[in-house]
């Protein structure tokens, strides 16, 4: 019944048995694939007024991730609020470049400190927590409930003791770090009324909006990156699908060297940044 309502609205441009399933689950705090299991459970009054709840604001545009308040990244369930974005699966293509990063720079127990701006609910961090077991994480946000959330998420998944979760204008309070990542606001301000409905009216707008051209937020970032970034580390950024060649210039103008890293349909995702190397001047032979 509850697909139904959903297939009503939606049509073939939603998933309404998968939506409804989780929205049931979520109310009946049963896991997704195993509500199967239960289909002969009793169904209290409060539940299935809860249940109604949850449709309806799914029928008026509000995203399932954004209902239930949590969304699984990295295998791991990522609590949100209205001041976080929606944890994408595109962005794991920027955990995997950091794990690679790792994996080409001395192993993944390296002990190293990791920074994220623009934590947002801190996904990137507790994904990177997960896979990095001696790494120290701080992630800044310029929201205060955004770095609330994220900070409340570490201390449900057990990262509490090595990660911080501040409110912070970029990079200007930040020390020295090892790594640096960010997923920053990259939507151009004019393309912002024309997004789909669940992006346009649920999303945070300081999460999304990058200015006239979308590079604002980097272009701040980059300008004090050379600063931040600790020498031998490697900083990250996920991009636009149509922004890799203008972030990478930037970086490039700055005097790093770059790498990108596609996503499984080739779209360039994120940008991978490290510090050119100098060499030393040498005799005339050598």
């Amino acid at each position: 019944m509850a697909a139904k309502r959903l297939a009503a609205v939606f049509g073939s441009e939603g998933t309404p048995a998968l939506d409804s399933r989780l929205l049931i689950a979520a109310v009946l705090d049963i896991e997704p694939n195993r509500l199967s299991l239960f289909d002969y459970r009793a169904v209290s009054s409060a539940e299935r007024l809860r249940i109604e709840d949850y449709l309806d604001r799914r029928i008026a545009g509000e995203p399932v991730a954004r209902i239930i308040g949590a969304r699984e990244f990295w295998g791991l369930s990522i609590g949100l609020s209205p001041a976080t974005l929606v944890p994408r699966p595109d962005t794991e293509v920027l955990v995997e470049a950091v794990l690679a990063w790792f994996d080409r720079h001395g192993g993944r127990e390296r002990v190293l400190t990791v920074a994220d701006l623009g934590t947002g609910s801190g996904a990137i961090l507790l994904a990177l927590m997960s896979a990095l077991p001696e790494i120290t994480a701080l992630g800044l946000d310029l929201s205060e409930e955004a770095a609330t959330t994220a900070r409340n998420n570490a201390e449900r998944l057990g990262f509490a003791d090595r990660s911080l979760f501040l409110r912070g204008d970029w990079s200007q309070a930040l020390a020295q770090v090892d790594v640096l990542v960010s997923n920053p606001p990259y939507i151009r301000s004019e393309v912002i009324a024309g997004l789909a409905r669940e992006v346009r009216e649920f999303d945070p707008m300081l999460a999304l909006d990058g200015g006239a051209d979308g590079l604002d937020a980097y272009r701040v970032i980059i300008a004090d990156l050379e600063r931040v970034l600790a020498p031998g580390g490697a900083a990250f950024f996920e991009v636009g699908y149509d922004q890799h060649e203008s972030v990478s210039a930037l970086l490039k103008e700055a005097g790093f060297d770059v790498r990108l890293h596609r996503d499984l349909a080739g779209i360039g995702r994120v940008v991978e940044a490290e510090r050119v190397a100098i060499s030393e001047p040498q005799g005339l032979f050598g």
